[in-house]
């Protein structure tokens, strides 16, 4: 779905690209509806601007309104999902599985074997979507966020297979 690709989600047509710098200020405005310790929008214009990290964007035409992000890098065989968010009103139509359904693909397809992410442990719509993309919880990181204080669950996915179709190690990019 990645790279142009649309698709139906609960009859909405969406279309999922690269994040731009003309993206950052509707990026900023769902990610302070969406968290309550939001990053501010340096962070997003340093990742936009440097790093090799996976920024995209949903889009729905005709008017290309940015419903949506997910940021993930990665570093060799594993991967770290940063942020996923949908504008409040876009909630509920299938659009944060969509992304994570295209970056999981990505990730896959560039050689990524595990994916990791930090979740609020009260946030149950997250690890719902987590959980129906396989991914299951490993740890606890006690008093991770801050408003208000919270333990983050993290949670991992294995994506590829090994040789002889043996699943591989799962790592350990959690602890480092």
């Amino acid at each position: 779905m990645g790279g142009g690709s649309r698709k139906a989600a609960h009859g909405v047509t969406a279309l999922l690209r690269p994040a731009e710098s003309r993206d950052i200020n509707d990026i900023v405005r769902i990610e302070r509806a969406s968290f309550a310790d939001p990053w501010s929008e340096d962070s997003f214009r340093r990742i936009l601007g440097g790093h090799s990290a996976i920024f995209q964007v949903m889009v729905i035409p005709p008017a290309k309104e940015v419903a949506g992000y997910i940021i993930a890098f990665a570093i060799g065989p594993d991967a770290e999902l940063l942020n996923v968010a949908v504008e409040p009103r876009h909630r509920g139509k299938g659009l944060a599985g969509m992304m994570l359904d295209a970056v999981l693909i990505q990730l896959g397809s560039n050689g990524v074997r595990t994916a990791f992410l930090e979740v609020r442990e009260s946030n149950r719509a997250a690890l719902a979507l987590y959980g129906s993309r396989g991914f299951t919880e490993i740890g606890r990181r006690r008093n991770y966020y801050r408003r208000p204080v919270e333990d983050a669950l993290v949670m991992r996915r294995v994506i590829g297979v090994g040789e002889n179709d043996q699943k591989e190690s799962a790592g350990s990019f959690a602890d480092r």
